[in-house]
């Protein structure tokens, strides 16, 4: 879709700061975080709703694996995943540690490399 920003990370057409990435979905900061490390997963096939994604099994394991690299990288149990919509109509999943995490929530780089670690 020409115009969805979400689709212009896929491409590479707009930068983001990435954590994880596959041949069906990428994993990115948000770049207004809830708090530190708080990643935006999407396919890269462009779908408007989370509920119409092909393969949603493979879809949430991703969601899963932030989840867990999360709570390694931002010494908190809880981790928090909205599935709303209605921000940008290309289908994510939010997924974001709870607001006892450590570090900076707008430092995206160390945040970024902190998943990125994480996730070995």
């Amino acid at each position: 879709m020409k115009d969805c920003i979400f689709c212009k990370i896929v491409s590479g057409e707009i930068p983001a700061e990435k954590v994880y990435e596959d041949e069906q979905f990428i994993a990115f900061l948000d770049i207004h975080p809830q708090t530190p490390g708080h990643v935006q997963v999407i396919p890269k096939q462009h779908h408007r709703y989370v509920w119409d994604v092909p393969d949603a099994g493979a879809y949430f394991e991703v969601a899963k694996k932030i989840a867990l690299a999360q709570r390694k990288a931002f010494g908190t149990e809880w981790i928090l995943s909205k599935i709303i919509g209605d921000e940008v109509p290309h289908a994510h999943i939010w997924v974001f540690p709870s607001k006892e995490a450590t570090g900076d929530k707008d430092d995206l780089a160390v945040n970024a490399q902190k998943i990125r670690q994480a996730l070995g």
